[in-house]
């Protein structure tokens, strides 16, 4: 890594107008990723603090620090402040928003002040969530299941269901902004097989966004007129069926799993080809296996529902297309694993999130095939187990690639380069007190704890207290990483523009922090994707 530079009084989009009224009328992609950023970590934050509090309650078998009512509130809002304002929108609106456009070359995304209304409508979507809870709380489960939601649930469904169809209609903008970004904006040069994989996984994630959203959009809002105007769609008192909400909501949710999950492959594919100095093996086997994920993660979400009233036969079609979705995602790992082999690896802290990632998403992914597998799921079905393999997806997963993410462009974002020490500590302590939060989940799910229950057999205590101090331990490093990348930001001195000797446009042809408008003049693009082979690399701008 290069030794730190002092910064420039030069001109760049942080110091383009300083005032609050400028940053909230920005068109600027870059701010508006920043602000994108600070929205999400509040957001995080608060789903954090819920699960700290349910996970003391959990660490005894008696309900001896909150009440029935608050833990299911407790647990309901860290699932929708985690899944709809977190997962969804981390890798998508802040690195996506900052990256896209100078990854391709471009000056800005398709359309500017979309992408502020689409900040706009998050942040709208997520005061009407935040509303609920501060009015009472939501205690149906972040799934929304009818007809507990829409008839007997004495909580506050209307304000937290018209606040995440809200939000849907930011990562619809933001997914046909990436599209349209990507297909008519790229520098010349920049041919399809030149792309970085980020830039595959963004795309792919936009169509389903496009695709998905408005089918858990039209449901929540189904939802709501059943509750407030007293439809008959999903309750069976009202001629409604219940089972027709899990199907639209699965719909959604699986693939959602992909919108998720999907930018942090992206991620991973920039970060290892960086530290290990090498193209990535099979780079197009990568790409197209992005967009062969998005379009057969539609087709399984039947696997949700192997103990409702679903036919035999058309969960077995869907057990095997649960298989089949599979074989994408393992073809990424297998290329990771390729790239690594006889790479000169570098263990910086974002190699050691992507690392982490690699490992715990293998489990997550593993263990989703025992839920794939009709005769197991029945026996593991709204147990712990499912509580455990979700979040070694999409926390063991997801977060590990974001805060990868967050610390490879951290330099880029802000120019200022984080301590690599604590930055290091901060992704051990992440990883292993995510494991001894989870894993323990795995044996208590497998014994046949069900999961939403604050009150259980002492049988189950010794791995509820492991994985309460786990989730303790696991914060202590979130804390560290928090204030590690916090207090760069007062360092004097700039990182220079290209700290990681990393290829693509953002490095090579970029400041740090951007200019703007991105680049100082036109860009074309004359190699191609991840040549570490390129002298350039090695010129410090």
């Amino acid at each position: 890594m290069n030794e730190s530079v002092q910064s420039e009084p030069k001109l760049n989009y942080l110091n383009a107008g300083n005032t609050v009224k400028s940053w909230l009328l920005t068109v600027d992609h870059k701010r508006i990723g920043v602000m994108y950023l600070v929205s999400i970590v509040f957001f995080f934050l608060i789903g954090a603090s819920a699960a700290a509090l349910f996970r003391l309650e959990l660490a005894t078998a008696l309900p001896d620090v909150v009440s029935n009512d608050t833990y299911n509130k407790l647990f309901t809002m860290h699932g929708i402040l985690m899944v709809f304002f977190f997962l969804i929108p981390a890798v998508p609106g802040v690195l996506g928003n900052f990256l896209v456009p100078i990854m391709i070359g471009a000056k800005d995304v398709a359309f500017p002040r979309l992408n502020l209304a689409s900040w706009y409508i998050y942040m709208l979507g997520g005061s009407f969530t935040l509303a609920a809870v501060l009015f009472g709380g939501i205690d149906t489960g972040w799934t929304f299941y009818t007809p507990y939601s829409s008839v007997y649930a004495d909580s506050n469904v209307i304000l937290a269901g018209t606040g995440v169809f809200i939000t849907g209609f930011s990562s619809i903008l933001t997914g046909l902004n990436f599209i349209v970004t990507i297909h008519k904006m790229r520098a010349p040069g920049m041919r399809w097989m030149r792309l970085p994989l980020f830039i595959w996984a963004q795309y792919a994630t936009s169509i389903i966004n496009i695709l998905g959203t408005p089918v858990l959009a039209i449901t929540l809002l189904l939802v709501v007129f059943e509750r407030g105007l007293g439809f008959g769609i999903f309750d069976p008192a009202r001629g409604g069926d219940p089972i027709l909400y899990q199907h639209l909501f699965w719909f959604y949710s699986h693939p959602a799993v992909y919108i998720m999950i999907l930018p942090g492959f992206g991620v991973v594919s920039e970060v290892l080809a960086c530290f290990s100095r090498k193209r990535i093996y099979g780079y197009e086997f990568v790409a197209i296996s992005s967009l062969a994920i998005a379009g057969i993660g539609f087709f399984v979400w039947g696997h949700h529902m192997f103990t409702s009233t679903q036919s035999e036969y058309a969960a077995l079609i869907f057990s095997i297309l649960s298989f089949i979705v599979g074989i994408p995602t393992s073809i990424k790992i297998f290329n990771w694993t390729a790239t690594l082999y006889k790479g000169s690896i570098e263990l910086s802290a974002p190699m050691l999130y992507t690392l982490g990632f690699i490992g715990l998403f293998m489990v997550g992914g593993l263990t989703g095939l025992f839920l794939a597998t009709m005769a197991v799921d029945v026996h593991l079905h709204d147990t712990y187990f499912v509580v455990a393999h979700f979040h070694y997806v999409m926390v063991g997963g997801m977060m590990m690639a974001w805060l990868a993410g967050m610390h490879f462009w951290w330099p880029k974002i802000f120019g200022k380069m984080y301590n690599e020490f604590w930055a290091k500590v901060g992704s051990v302590v992440i990883f292993f007190g995510f494991n001894f939060t989870f894993f323990p989940q795995f044996i208590a799910g497998y014994m046949g704890m069900p999961r939403r229950y604050h009150v259980y057999d002492l049988t189950f205590q010794p791995f509820q207290m492991l994985s309460t101090a786990g989730a303790f331990f696991m914060g202590i490093g979130l804390i560290i990483c928090l204030v590690t990348l916090v207090a760069s930001l007062f360092k004097k001195e700039n990182c220079g523009r290209n700290p990681w000797k990393a290829t693509g446009l953002e490095w090579t042809k970029a400041d740090s922090p951007p200019h703007p408008h991105n680049f100082d003049g036109p860009v074309v693009v004359d190699v191609e994707a991840y040549d570490y082979t390129d002298e350039r690399i090695y010129q410090d701008a």
